[in-house]
């Protein structure tokens, strides 16, 4: 079993534009994507789901793109 994580690895422009185009061909395509982040090889299957998140407080905004999956299921 992997040990829980919780981190955020901040990209350049570019780089992030490559992960997204990477991530939704992927999607188009029904095939897994992978991607290392800070170190560790992830693997997000066909089955993941998608949402986007906003959060606003005094000082700030957020908008999150999640990909989320049970590891455990077959």
């Amino acid at each position: 079993m992997k040990s829980e994580r919780d981190l955020e690895k901040t990209y350049t422009n570019k780089e992030f534009v490559e992960k997204l185009r990477r991530l939704a061909d992927c999607i188009e395509a029904d095939e897994q994507f992978e991607i290392q982040i800070a170190g560790e090889r992830v693997y997000m299957p066909v089955r993941a789901t998608f949402s986007i998140e906003h959060e606003r407080s005094d000082s700030d905004e957020e908008i999150e793109f999640q990909i989320k999956w049970d590891h455990t299921a077959r």
